[in-house]
């Protein structure tokens, strides 16, 4: 066999089996990111109450350590979306995404991580409020799409985090008013 068709055929085996990564610096400062993180073979059973402690406690930490704010997640059976924004030069949310996923990953067990997450840089007008809602919206509409609830507001695996605001409720008629003024606070302060 050619050795160059061999390594050829190589290196498109393995290019096939990572998604491509943006440059770290895509990742850092404010920045607006829809993170997807699925769990291996879809595996199922881990969403619990406890687990659901847990991962607001790491998130909690992630946001405080990382500079950042989560103004909506949601846990589904077998995967997870987390919107973040980061709030000073400082924020990196490559990182804060590793930390996370280590953090979680004993109180997933027996299930793991797939390899690798995917993520959606919100570039342009893609951060604009409108279309930033447009987006948040998709995410808190999961578990209707997949018919565990009527109305995204009944299910028990949503929520935001921003550090120092823990009444901050999603649910609220005037969360989103809300969440831009502390947002606000937040990035002048930083």
């Amino acid at each position: 066999m050619n050795p160059i068709s061999e390594s050829s055929h190589e290196r498109e085996r393995v290019d096939k089996s990572h998604l491509p990564r943006l440059a770290p610096e895509t990742y850092r400062g404010l920045v607006a990111v829809h993170w997807t993180l699925t769990l291996e073979d879809r595996a199922t059973g881990w969403l619990t109450p406890g687990f659901l402690s847990h991962f607001r406690e790491t998130l909690l930490h992630a946001c405080a350590r990382y500079g950042l704010a989560c103004p909506a997640y949601v846990l589904m059976p077998d995967h997870m979306h987390l919107l973040w924004l980061g709030l000073g030069p400082e924020s990196d949310q490559r990182v804060a995404i590793e930390f996370a996923r280590k953090h979680l990953r004993p109180e997933l067990a027996p299930a793991q991580w797939q390899h690798q997450v995917h993520d959606r840089v919100l570039r342009g007008s893609e951060t604009l409020p409108g279309a930033f809602l447009a987006v948040a919206n998709y995410i808190l509409e999961n578990p209707v799409r997949a018919k565990l609830v009527a109305r995204w507001q009944d299910y028990p695996f949503t929520g935001a985090c921003v550090a120092g605001y823990p009444d901050l409720d999603l649910c609220r008629e005037d969360y989103w008013e809300l969440f831009w003024r502390i947002h606000h606070r937040l990035i002048q302060s930083h």
